[in-house]
């Protein structure tokens, strides 16, 4: 085989490789908590997956295996589209109504809590892929019972804060919400919807209001905790969450995407890729033809 002749089989063969890898769907998944107030998932994550300290951290490890905590930065679904509360039931608003996370949704007085006061606060939330949309916060109403599922109803219809999110992040977003009056044990939830995509991730936080910090304190056995940089870099390796995808379970190129906007779709890498397949595969056959004519001449 001549030169020629290699490099061309080389080309075609590089080049249905590409193509097949394009057509290789891996998992995409939600990418972030709320680390101020804290997130259920997040403050278990923190506690550590294989040995939780508080109880209902244990219990959930218990029902659900250590896996939902290792994917702390994944509750999502794929193609809420805006329609959040047409598809997501009362009583499942925490684990976005995915069994795998069927635990947060548990209506029990023992969540790890922060210490609130009413009154202008910042929030932040940890990203791990960033992206546009906008989130909402939400707060429970006076009178909520953590003791009942929650339920959309349970929620004031005010917002306490949104925000518009960015492509880009230094690894918070970071924005103000005003909490209203309240006592005792609320919760914060939180959804964010994106707008180069379908998908919006969810997140329950629990706080608890007193007159001060130190009452808030001694209003809840257990303080939550967000997780550490260090801890989310040594759990990386047991996450399940692909950090470069775009939308929860929906197929997308395995070739790196330069861009999370819509532009940078799996329809375009199919298609770039064929016309390198289909150009390769042409040459070879141009260059076999041109061999054998030169033969019979």
């Amino acid at each position: 085989m001549s030169a020629r002749r290699k490099a061309a089989a080389i080309g075609a063969a590089g080049a249905a490789a590409f193509a097949a890898g394009a057509l290789t769907a891996v998992p995409a998944s939600a990418h972030g908590a709320l680390d101020t107030p804290v997130s259920r998932i997040s403050a278990c994550f923190a506690e550590g997956p294989e040995h939780p300290v508080s109880q209902v951290c244990k219990d959930l490890v218990a029902d659900s295996g250590t896996q939902p905590l290792y994917d702390w930065n994944e509750v999502n679904i794929p193609d809420a589209n805006g329609q959040s509360r047409q598809i997501i039931p009362d009583g499942h608003l925490c684990s976005a109504n995915r069994d795998k996370y069927r635990a947060l949704d548990w209506a029990r007085t023992d969540w790890p809590a922060t210490p609130v006061t009413a009154g202008q606060t910042t929030v932040q939330f940890k990203v791990t892929a960033p992206h546009r949309g906008v989130m909402t916060l939400y707060i429970t109403k006076q009178g909520y019972d953590p003791t009942k599922p929650l339920k959309w109803s349970d929620l004031d219809d005010t917002p306490i804060a949104t925000y518009t999110t960015a492509a880009s992040s230094p690894g918070y977003y970071t924005f103000d919400a005003t909490l209203p009056a309240r006592t005792g044990r609320q919760l914060i939830y939180q959804v964010w919807q994106r707008t180069d995509s379908p998908e919006a991730f969810y997140g329950c936080a629990d706080v608890v209001y007193g007159q001060s910090a130190q009452a808030a304190r001694a209003a809840t056995a257990d303080i939550a905790e967000a997780p550490t940089d260090a801890q989310i870099e040594a759990g990386a390796a047991r996450s399940t969450v692909s950090h470069h995808g775009h939308g929860g379970t929906e197929p997308i190129a395995a070739a790196p995407v330069a861009d999370s906007s819509p532009s940078g779709t799996l329809t375009e890498a199919l298609s770039g890729s064929a016309v390198l397949a289909s150009g390769a595969v042409g040459l070879l056959l141009w260059s076999r033809r041109r061999t054998t004519t030169r033969s019979r001449g």
